[in-house]
């Protein structure tokens, strides 16, 4: 037997207005609008699974290309090393503007972090695991979705790769693809980083977006 929840999404009461010697009809839009709104939406539990999946989707590839849009006009506008600064500064509310226009939470965690902000807990940690075992052994990596505090949250997860040689302009080698510059801007800006070295094709780390159940329903 599925397990299946009822879910009230809203009541909005139509309220008839009457005046003296005034019988207007009520405008049909209106009249479906409310029906709509009294509905009792039933879904199944692998039903929110699923559209919680589409949806992780979405709002990670809305966050990338806000990211990387702005980051490319960046460096376009003060060169890799003056992206550096970008990141430092505006990365995590650009990630911000994205989460709370979803009313979710977003992270992009990794391992080989550069923002201390971006270390992954314990849950994000054994994905990782997951993720660069995959990828070390030729597996496609494919989104995954958790659920957490008792279920009422999902946690969608999808692995970041190096995709080519612009990433490396900051996290490549230094003195290869890291040019003296911008290893000397990382390095002040992040004296403990760790996101050097990487290689095309490599484990970057990972999207970690944390869906309330409710807005997940919200949004189907």
């Amino acid at each position: 037997m599925k397990n299946t929840k009822w879910i009230r999404l809203l009541f909005v009461p139509l309220l008839l207005l009457a005046s003296c010697g005034d019988n207007k009809k009520i405008d049909r839009d209106v009249v479906d609008q409310v029906n709509k709104a009294n509905e009792v939406k039933k879904v199944t539990e692998s039903e929110i699974t699923d559209y919680a999946m589409k949806w992780g989707d979405e709002i990670s590839q809305e966050a990338q290309v806000e990211l990387i849009g702005a980051l490319q006009k960046a460096i376009e506008d003060k060169g890799v090393p003056g992206a550096i600064d970008f990141c430092h500064l505006e990365a995590l509310p650009i990630t911000k503007k994205v989460a709370d226009k979803h009313a979710v939470n977003i992270r992009r965690v990794s391992v080989k972090n550069r923002n201390p902000e971006n270390s992954p807990t314990d849950m994000e940690k054994s994905l990782l695991d997951a993720y660069a075992y995959n990828v070390e052994n030729e597996i496609d990596n494919r989104p995954n979705i958790q659920k957490t505090e008792n279920g009422e949250v999902l946690l969608y997860t999808k692995a970041i790769t190096i995709p080519g040689g612009l990433c490396l302009n900051c996290h490549g080698e230094p003195g290869k693809e890291v040019s003296d510059a911008t290893f000397e801007k990382i390095k002040s800006l992040y004296p403990a980083d760790k996101a050097l070295g990487y290689k095309v094709g490599e484990l970057r780390g990972m999207w970690s977006i944390s869906l309330p159940k409710k807005e997940v329903v919200k949004n189907m």
